[in-house]
């Protein structure tokens, strides 16, 4: 085998468990790291893309619940809410954008109405799921705004939906609004892994548009925090008691999970590193700097941080070697 094709095997094999575990798959209009992509030049590069936009720091995209309507009225005033009663622009799944109080009325008419079993007033069980999409200060409304909307027709294609774009905040977002039940009669049932598919899917959309985006899982970027989920802050706005929640994630799974990343990088920088390559042997050292200003190792010692380098840290090599076997 040679030089190149044993570097992009690497890739291929510690890039995938590094971005997509567990054989995930993203619906993609674009080659990016997909399974049926025989080509192996073409999937080494699509990591080596990652690799690079992870370690640079890209602007990561935010994709989030933000709740959902368990009846029309709850529904209805979200909808009111999102466009700031009809003052913003409200776009459907049919791509229909109309502005106003009397638009939005309609828009509730036809979900209570049409499209399915009609949605009670008042109910038990979710009708509508709430999304957001957002990225940080400084990127273009209008780019955002068409990546969800790209996002939505993708994700979402047998459903009724709304979206609404908000440009007056610090960071351009977009809110869409799903009925829970498709066109067909189905129900959308999200997973654990789909809000991280969905990232996913954003950010391919908008770098269609030259946005930089990346959507990097947590674990990869070494993250340590429990990012406090909208509906929590809302509720401590509201005074209402919630259960105390640690400040930075714990537990064996979430240590699996950073220990697995930490192999993959250790073994895709290793082996850039006695690449003949000059920018390969740039890019494992530029590995090496991001993995040890990692949040989880930063708070550790010294010589732990180093595990990427050094090869005098007997116990953390073998806890590599080990999730490597």
């Amino acid at each position: 085998m040679s030089a190149n094709a044993h570097l992009d095997g690497v890739l291929i094999e510690w890039g995938e468990r590094l971005f997509y575990p567990r054989n995930r798959i993203v619906k993609s209009h674009t080659p990016q790291l997909q399974p049926h992509l025989h080509a192996t030049q073409d999937r080494a590069a699509a990591v080596r893309a990652r690799i690079e936009a992870t370690v640079r720091r890209a602007p990561q995209v935010m994709v989030k619940f933000t709740g959902g309507g368990r009846g029309m009225g709850a529904i209805a005033a979200h909808f009111r809410d999102i466009s700031k009663g009809g003052r913003l622009d409200i776009e459907d799944d049919r791509g229909v954008v109309e502005r106003g109080k009397d638009a939005v009325r309609e828009i509730e008419r036809q979900w209570w109405q049409f499209g399915g079993a009609r949605i009670d007033q008042e109910g038990h069980r979710r009708e509508a799921f709430n999304i957001m999409l957002s990225m940080p200060r400084g990127t273009d409304p209008l780019a955002v705004q068409h990546a969800a909307r790209e996002f939505a027709k993708i994700e979402f294609a047998e459903h009724r939906y709304v979206m609404v774009l908000h440009e007056h905040q610090a960071n351009p977002h977009v809110h869409l609004s799903v009925k829970a039940e498709s066109k067909h009669g189905l129900r959308l049932n999200p997973r654990k892994a789909d809000p991280q598919r969905w990232r996913e899917t954003f950010a391919e959309r908008l770098r269609e548009r030259g946005i930089d985006a990346e959507a990097t899982r947590p674990a990869t970027r070494g993250e340590v925090r429990n990012r406090e989920s909208l509906w929590r802050q809302r509720a401590q706005d509201e005074g209402r008691p919630q259960a105390h929640r640690p400040a930075n994630k714990a537990g064996t799974a979430t240590r699996l999970s950073r220990n697995e990343s930490l192999a993959a990088w250790k073994r895709i920088a290793m082996t850039l590193a006695h690449s003949d390559s000059l920018d390969d042997r740039k890019l494992a050292r530029q590995i090496i700097e991001f993995v040890k200003d990692m949040p989880m190792l930063r708070k550790q010692a010294a010589p732990t941080r180093d595990v990427l380098r050094s090869p005098a840290q007997p116990e953390q090599l073998r806890r590599g070697s080990e999730i490597e076997r």
